[in-house]
């Protein structure tokens, strides 16, 4: 394969990243001098063979868990202020670097380099969040009922956090889990996706030049990489207290039962299904901005992408016009050109899975308002790049029950009140991310209610995507429970300890129970 313009582009970024990648071409798919096989890296961009990396064999997990439990020894003793000076020096680098990071971002994934800059910028804010965490890392102090005694609860470090990351935030999720997870004390072991290890090193190489720079253990970040076998590695084993998984719920149920059975802790960020509702009280220019860019974004391949469209009938033609005009305003094309609004779905397999979305949609008496389909030609060659379509349906049907990980927007009806919205909004399994677009006080608090959204994420007047990390991230139902990201989701990697203090000279027990001697 001839090396194209956007891999020429990439060059410099792999470069200033520390990676060195191999000319464009075919992987032989051999194995490696170490005996594990190779795993391509292949952008969806262009088709270009970026480069092949070593997958993990059981070998050097052991290796690489050992690592990790002899460096926790040490990191967990260092104060956690310092642990956050270590963070922010990591933080430094990611500034740094953040424009070749977010360019291998968009090229190894296919996101629009604005959105891989977007990504890059998460991390950057997660690590200041996680900074000022590193001296707030609090308990509470509780009143006892015996004289003389003192109780309080305090927190340690877990040990060990596995992370799994899925491929649409290649970056982004392993960052919400770790800069939180090295202030708490714990050390890391990620599982990048297999469809974006390249990210994976570029971020393992930043984080282990900061810590040697400050004589600290290399196991305190390990990375791991290969297909689902070699995450089965981490859920099973019982060295490892909490897994962090991110994508299907498929997969997610799977890593849940595993890592169950040894009474482990997971923490799971899964599918979604996410809809706004629009009342006859919406702003339409807001309405569209955040309808278009929800589906849209990413080329809809995001936990948050906005799904299904919920609008009152009144204004059901007025949105829907509105909405087709958008769409044919969108330019699909090599997302390292900023010029372009959607990029390439991750692989030919995504591309298959929206066009059997698109078949059963109509199956199912839905109509296509803007069709699809699959681009060819010039700028194409990749086969990964499809048109954004709406669809007409009806909440029930199946394939609007099931997410579709691609540029697929369902419109649907709703007569009456809000709460008619609200329950064709809740009928579905996921429950991640949902907004109202409404200037109607009362409609906005009754979504916020207890009576209201049934998702981990509920937005006024914005649309599903776009989380910032000072907000915890997640959602209920089939998409896990999970909590990332802020507030108080750094609980999660550490564990809790009630201490019972009695400096007396006398030992009375709980709940006034006698035991003399």
């Amino acid at each position: 394969m001839a090396e194209t313009q956007a891999y020429t582009a990439i060059s410099e970024a792999l470069k200033a990243l520390g990676i060195e990648a191999q000319n464009p071409g075919t992987s032989t798919g051999s194995k490696s001098m170490n005996g594990g096989s190779l795993l391509d890296s292949v952008s969806p961009v262009d088709g270009s063979h970026i480069a092949s990396v070593t997958q993990t064999t059981p070998q050097e997990y052991e290796q690489v868990v050992q690592t990790a439990q002899e460096a926790f020894k040490v990191w967990r003793l260092m104060p956690a202020p310092q642990r956050g000076e270590v963070v922010r020096q990591f933080n430094e680098e990611l500034r740094r670097l953040k424009e070749p990071l977010g360019k291998l971002v968009s090229y190894e994934m296919g996101k629009s380099y604005q959105e891989g800059l977007g990504e890059v910028q998460e991390m950057i804010d997660i690590c200041d969040f996680a900074v000022g965490l590193s001296r707030q890392l609090h308990g509470l102090t509780m009143h006892s009922e015996r004289p003389g005694h003192r109780m309080y609860e305090q927190y340690h470090p877990l040990g060990i956090v596995g992370i799994i990351s899925a491929f649409n935030f290649p970056v982004a999720v392993w960052s919400w889990n770790t800069a939180l997870a090295w202030v708490c004390g714990d050390v890391c072991i990620w599982k990048p996706s297999e469809k974006t290890p390249l990210t994976g090193i570029a971020c393992q190489k930043i984080a282990a030049r900061v810590f040697a720079k400050n004589k600290l253990p290399e196991g305190i970040s390990c990375l791991i990489n290969g297909d689902y076998k070699v995450g089965e590695l981490m859920t099973q084993d019982e060295r490892v207290p909490l897994i962090s998984a991110t994508g299907s719920t498929r997969m997610g149920k799977q890593v849940a039962q595993t890592v169950g059975a040894r009474l482990g802790k997971s923490l799971l960020e899964l599918g979604g299904n996410n809809a706004i509702i629009v009342t006859p009280d919406s702003d339409l220019k807001m309405t569209v901005i955040g309808a278009v860019f929800g589906a849209v974004g990413t080329a809809g391949q995001r936990c948050t992408s906005t799904r299904r469209l919920i609008i009152h009938e009144s204004i059901y033609d007025k949105v829907k016009n509105a909405l087709v005009d958008a769409y044919g305003q969108l330019r699909i094309g090599n997302p390292l050109d900023e010029k372009n609004h959607v990029g390439p779905l991750i692989d030919t397999d995504a591309v298959k899975n929206y066009q059997k979305a698109l078949e059963k949609v109509v199956e199912e008496g839905g109509k296509l308002i803007v069709e699809g389909g699959v681009l060819e030609g010039e700028g194409y060659e990749s086969g990964c790049y499809v048109k954004p379509a709406i669809a007409e349906a009806e909440n029930h049907f199946e394939i609007v029950q099931h997410e579709t990980f691609a540029p697929v927007l369902y419109l649907m009806k709703y007569s009456g009140d809000v709460d008619n919205a609200i329950a064709l909004q809740n009928g579905v399994r996921q429950g991640l991310s949902s907004a109202i677009m409404t200037n109607n006080l009362r409609e906005a608090e009754r979504f916020l209610s207890v009576a209201g959204s049934d998702c981990g994420i509920a937005n006024v007047n914005i649309g599903t995507s776009g989380a910032e990390i000072g907000g915890a991230f997640g959602g209920e139902k089939e998409t896990g429970g999970g909590r990332e990201s802020g507030s108080d989701a750094w609980k999660v990697y550490m564990r809790r300890q009630t201490n019972t203090i009695n400096y007396t000279t006398e030992l009375p027990l709980a709940q006034g129970i006698k035991f003399d001697l």
